[in-house]
This record gives C-alpha cells, sequence and structure tokens, in this order.
C-alpha cells in the first residue's frame, strides 16, 4: 500500500513539474527577449486578464503590443493582440492593478522603462510627439501631433463625432507622473483614474468588468447552491432520527 502511495505522489509532483514548467515565469521579459529584442520602439501593454476554475486556478493575460521603426520622420505604428496566454499566479497577482497600462516600453534611444504608465505617457513632453499648449485661462496642458493620436485614444477611447473633445493631458498630471517614473513606482493618474479599477479604465474595457460581474453572480449562485444543499441534508438527517426515535 505504501509503495502505491508512494508512486501516486511521484507521479503527481512529477505532472505539477511538467505543468509548471509550460508557463513562462513572467511572459512580457519573454517577449522582449523574443519577438521584440531587435525592435528600436515598443509598448507592452496589459490588454486583458481573466481566471478560471474556483479551487484550482488558471490566470491568462492578453497583451496588446505596439511596435515603431524609432524614426519620427517616418513614422508608423503596428498594432497586434496576442492570444490568451497561460501565466502563473504570482505573476498574474503582481500585475493584477495594471489592466490597460503600459507594463514595458522602449523609446528612441534604447530606454526601456518597466514601471507602469497609463500609455503614451513614456512620450509626452518629447517635441517629437506633440507639444504643451496653454488654454484660456494658462493651464499648460499637452497635446500630441495627429500622427500620434493613438496615444490619445489608448488614453481616453475613442471620442464621440460631433463633440468638442476634451481629452487632454494637464502639465500637473505630467510632472506628477515623472516623479512617479523617477521613483520607480508606478503611475496610475492624478486621480487614480488608470488601472485595473480605475474610472477611465471601466470605460475602455467593458467585457473585464462584465465578466467579472458574471463570475462573481456564478460564485454567489454556487455558494448559495451548497449551502441549500447542506441544510437539506441536515434536515433529512434530523427527520429521519426523529421518525426512528417515534417508532
Amino acid at each position: 500500500m505504501y509503495d502505491k502511495l508512494k508512486i501516486i505522489f511521484l507521479l503527481f509532483l512529477f505532472i505539477s513539474v511538467l505543468f509548471l514548467n509550460c508557463k513562462t515565469t513572467n511572459p512580457v521579459q519573454e517577449l522582449i527577449r523574443t519577438d521584440l529584442q531587435h525592435v528600436p520602439e515598443y509598448t507592452i501593454i496589459l490588454e486583458d486578464m481573466d481566471q478560471k476554475g474556483f479551487f484550482s486556478k488558471d490566470y491568462f493575460h492578453k497583451y496588446k503590443i505596439l511596435t515603431g521603426t524609432g524614426d519620427t520622420t517616418n513614422f508608423g505604428v503596428n498594432e497586434r493582440v496576442t492570444d490568451w496566454i497561460n501565466v502563473p499566479g504570482r505573476f498574474y497577482q503582481q500585475n493584477e492593478q495594471y489592466l490597460g497600462m503600459a507594463i514595458a516600453s522602449k523609446v528612441p534611444g534604447g530606454e526601456i522603462i518597466q514601471t507602469a504608465n497609463p500609455p503614451g505617457y513614456q512620450y509626452i513632453g518629447d517635441s517629437r510627439y506633440g507639444e504643451w499648449r496653454t488654454d484660456e485661462r494658462g493651464n499648460s496642458f499637452w497635446e500630441f501631433y495627429g500622427k500620434y493620436a493613438l496615444f490619445q485614444n489608448l488614453l481616453f477611447g475613442s471620442s464621440t463625432p460631433g463633440l468638442l473633445d476634451n481629452r487632454r493631458i494637464e502639465r500637473g498630471d505630467f510632472e506628477s507622473y515623472r516623479r512617479s517614473r523617477e521613483q520607480n513606482r508606478p503611475f496610475f493618474g492624478r486621480n487614480n483614474e488608470y488601472g485595473t479599477w480605475g474610472t477611465q479604465t471601466e470605460k475602455n474595457k467593458p467585457s473585464f468588468f462584465e465578466r467579472n460581474k458574471q463570475r462573481m453572480a456564478q460564485r454567489r449562485a454556487d455558494f448559495s447552491s451548497r449551502v441549500r444543499s447542506k441544510i437539506g441534508r441536515s434536515s433529512s438527517f434530523r427527520s429521519s432520527r426523529s421518525f426512528g426515535r417515534g417508532k
């Protein structure tokens, strides 16, 4: 009996190690090391995330990858979204608050930024990509040039045609971002409007929040079902005992 249990344990251990090895410890670093090794300019955005299972969970990420030539005189951005990637639970938890944010970037010149920030912030202040403007009240704000409007859309979502577009980055927001970057801290916006639970992210990622609602509703339903089942079994047991004593 002991030998049989030992064999089962070793088999389980082998399968567990094999399963763990199928997951990349850090899929973002793996992307940088392989697909993006020779790319002069890129941004990796945590596009979506999901988890499946109740007791034993599997964790998944999707990434939006923007790549460029590094040449601002001939600007072009290629955009692609990965398939779902099975990621380790610890890595998922480390990045759980960064939905919709750039979690790794390489800017022209070779600098690699790996503190999370709203996508496009790494280009603010660089006169090749836009300029500081002043409104009628004397407030300074950043405006991307037309060919870089992609970053504006990543930050705020697509604007509604026919409406005045007031989406902009104030200079104070950029100064807060710069301080966070110097201290190697993630930046979630002046009012924490970016990241997983930010108001701007909720507007940009409705499918993620809908899945979360459905998952929570399913968990509550499963829990209620288990409670009712236990109460039913307990009531049946008490009834049978009472019937037995009555005899």
